[in-house]
């Protein structure tokens, strides 16, 4: 008798726009916030239209603290931000005035307030202006924090009792409904008080560079003078989604301060005044006439000091001092030093205390913990051998617990988190992949956990930190995950490349049909920047593009090279000098070895990247062996002198002290041995990766009597995105390697 079965559903296919239109993204716990007392947690609705209160213990929602349904809000029309925003990219938006949702919240310490804030106008990568409101969780009455225009960063006392912000470059506190302007020097281009310039900003990761003393009686704040740093001009089109009408018949121009390799900076200096604007002075802090100050915090410490954290030029030498806001006086009390560069995890990681400052250093080879008292006195270092920290949760000062992501140099593809105290180590999470914390508990005794991996995407649950045991989950993505496991899906395999006598990880995507008989052309993704990592076991939309790229007939391989970070300072620093010779070599080196397997076909082998990957891509196709015979370089640095000072001196020094480095190990300097088919594409805007890298580098190109292809992306920053346009780009990505490696 023959047995009947139904036939098996063919499973779907990824298409380009389900790459790119959020189809994979998972659900995320947003605005996560601890609240004061320890035992519950907010977070905005994934809608963004609520903040919900959830128990730290129990894990479920134990109440709402603000609801638009129940306290609707009311502004003007949106604006855009040119060249960087357009009103179809806008969540928040209103409909006849009203508040569609929140852009994000912050509450005051003592959680009497909340700071809730929409209609953001994006200035750079982290900084915006926005419409505040103060929200009064006690009357249930809201206000707007100022009427007088929007605010950038603002920021609550330690009491609660102060909101200070920043507008055109000056700062102000509102307190007790009274706005007072503390400064009023500032100006665009000129004087910026307590928020960042461009460069800081984009390369010290900060928006906001202002802090309150302890007992919220004054306030302290950076002063930047960028009126000696050269500007740069980015011709603004009229365009589409958005359309700038001013430019209809002549384009305009957006200029800002943008410093580049081995020109001024702005001249820094910390000040402070009472929250009067009364008694305004400059504090007495030690700086190099080039050094930098890349952040100042409140001192749990003290309730009249400040913590300042400088560094010299060559981001070589990191010093932290305590400041006395009466005197002004500085007492360094712990220092940093490197051959070739500090580690920016120094102040990204950092943890204050009332009694210990815990700072990350990777003076041992690989990145610690060390834990100080205030006088500077090494009490503890944390960290097993070859154990990478890479961020730094909490530090509970009665069990001397640190609560830390790390990875293992030997395998720094996945993430564990875990707490550790003297003698002792909790996992808090213990499955394969990516697990970070999305907050944690005031107390330490309760983290919101995520986990993913390459097949799932992000688990939120609550667990104890005490033995890592999970309370309850909060948000499991069953059905992104029911979504993704209908469709087909490339075959990913982890492995190590041998390459110079190192091994570089690496992740291959093989079609869902592959046929080890048959030969495939290779696509190789990249980013190869420092202390970047792109060969990770986490969810990353499950890397859809390049599973796009396998269901069209490639293998797809994601790999870094040296200078990459998870594998300690020596893997990381010995770029110094010399960017991308080495990322490059280690490029070409590992398609050649791929080259060599049996299912790819050697001959027809492509590269691509974005930012630092494209301008890896182009060293990489210059190198001399023609190894790639296709490339997309997307928005790439063709010459580090056209790149910004924080940034680039970190790795190069300055032109003036490492010319060789700057000339003759770049695109610029290669340009007449680039072999292979060459795309190149750039956004017009680009504040980050001038336009200025591309249009110099084809003139070069030209000039050699090399072809290549160009997509120019009129008004695009370097994110390249807005209406059509992310859409465009990868489809003409797509379709240069199905033209030239045909697949």
């Amino acid at each position: 008798m023959a047995i009947s079965s139904a036939p098996v559903e063919a499973k779907k296919q990824i298409t380009l726009d389900e790459c790119l239109d959020g189809t994979f993204s998972p659900n995320t716990i947003m605005e996560c916030t601890p609240l004061k007392g320890g035992s519950s947690f907010a977070a905005l609705s994934n809608d963004g239209r609520k903040i919900i209160v959830y128990s730290f213990s129990s894990g479920k929602q134990t109440g709402t603290m603000f609801s638009l349904d129940d306290t609707p809000i009311k502004i003007g029309e949106a604006e855009t931000a040119a060249g960087q925003t357009s009103a179809s990219d806008d969540k928040s938006g209103s409909e006849n005035g009203e508040v569609k949702s929140i852009d994000g919240f912050s509450i005051s310490p003592d959680g009497k307030k909340i700071l809730l804030y929409t209609n953001a106008k994006y200035i750079y990568r982290h900084s915006f202006t926005a419409e505040y409101f103060v929200y009064d969780t006690a009357t249930k009455q809201i206000s707007r924090l100022s009427g007088n225009g929007k605010q950038q960063s603002p920021l609550f006392s330690p009491d609660g009792n102060t909101v200070a912000f920043m507008r055109e470059g000056n700062l102000f506190a509102r307190k007790d409904d009274k706005e007072v302007q503390l400064t009023s020097d500032g100006k665009r281009g000129e004087v910026l008080n307590g928020t960042p310039d461009w460069v800081y900003e984009e390369e010290f990761a900060t928006d906001c560079s202002a802090c309150f003393s302890s007992d919220g009686k004054k306030i302290a704040w950076i002063r930047y003078d960028e009126s000696k740093v050269k500007e740069y001009s980015l011709q603004m089109f009229k365009g589409l989604k958005p359309t700038h009408s001013e430019n209809v018949t002549y384009p305009s121009l957006y200029s800002y301060k943008y410093p580049k390799a081995g020109e001024d900076n702005s001249k820094v200096e910390v000040r402070c005044c009472d929250l009067n604007g009364n008694g305004t002075t400059t504090l007495d802090i030690p700086l190099d006439a080039d050094g930098y100050i890349p952040r100042i915090f409140t001192s749990p410490a003290a309730s009249d000091e400040i913590i300042a954290v400088t560094s010299n030029r060559h981001q070589s030498h990191v010093k932290f001092y305590r400041v006395n806001l009466t005197t002004g006086k500085a007492k360094l009390i712990l220092e940093d030093k490197d051959d070739r560069h500090v580690s920016d995890l120094i102040f990204e990681c950092l943890i204050l205390t009332p009694k210990h400052i815990v700072m990350c250093s990777d003076k041992s080879g690989y990145n610690h913990l060390y834990v100080y008292d205030y006088d500077g006195r090494l009490e503890r270092e944390i960290g097993e051998a070859k154990e990478v920290i890479t961020s730094v949760y909490g530090y509970d000062e009665k069990t001397q617990t640190a609560i830390v992501q790390s990875c293992l140099a030997d395998d720094p593809t996945v993430r564990t988190v875990a707490a550790l105290s003297p003698g002792k180590k909790v996992v808090i999470g213990d499955a394969k992949g990516w697990n970070s914390i999305v907050a944690l508990s005031g107390d330490c005794r309760y983290a919101v956990h995520s986990f993913s991996n390459l097949e799932q995407p992000n688990i939120y649950t609550v667990r104890k930190v005490s033995d890592g045991v999970k309370v309850r989950t909060i948000e499991d993505n069953s059905t992104l995950k029911n979504t993704y496991d209908g469709y087909e899906q490339a075959q990913k395999e982890m492995i190590k490349i041998p390459v110079g006598g190192t091994e570089l990880n690496a992740l291959i995507f093989k079609p869902a049909n592959f046929d080890a008989n048959k030969k495939y052309p290779l696509v190789i993704y990249q980013y190869s920047g420092p202390g970047n990592q792109q060969v990770t076991q986490q969810w990353k939309r499950a890397y859809v593009y390049e599973q796009y790229l396998a269901a069209r007939g490639f293998v797809v391989a994601v790999i870094d090279p040296r200078g990459t970070g998870g594998r300690g300072a020596e893997f990381e620093k010995c770029t110094y000098l010399r960017l991308g010779e080495k990322e490059s070599a280690d490029i070409a080196d590992a398609a050649l070895w791929l080259g060599q397997q049996s299912y790819i076909d050697a001959s027809r082998m492509g590269i691509w990247g974005w930012s630092y990957g494209g301008f890896n891509t182009l060293m990489s196709m210059s190198e001399g062996r023609g190894v790639f015979r296709a490339g997309v370089a997307v928005a790439p640095p063709t010459s580090w002198r056209y790149y910004d000072t924080i940034y680039t001196e970190r790795y190069m020094r300055t032109p003036q002290e490492n010319p060789e480095g700057y000339d003759s190990i770049a695109p610029m300097a290669r340009a007449a041995q680039l072999k292979g088919d060459l795309l190149i594409c750039h956004g017009l805007a680009d504040d980050n990766v001038h336009p200025q890298n591309t249009m110099e580098y084809v003139e070069t190109l030209v000039q050699a009597d090399k072809d290549f292809s160009m997509m120019i992306y009129t008004n695009r920053n370097h994110g390249i995105y807005g209406g059509n346009t992310r859409n465009h780009l990868y489809r003409k990505i797509t379709e240069f390697f199905v033209e030239k490696l045909k697949p």
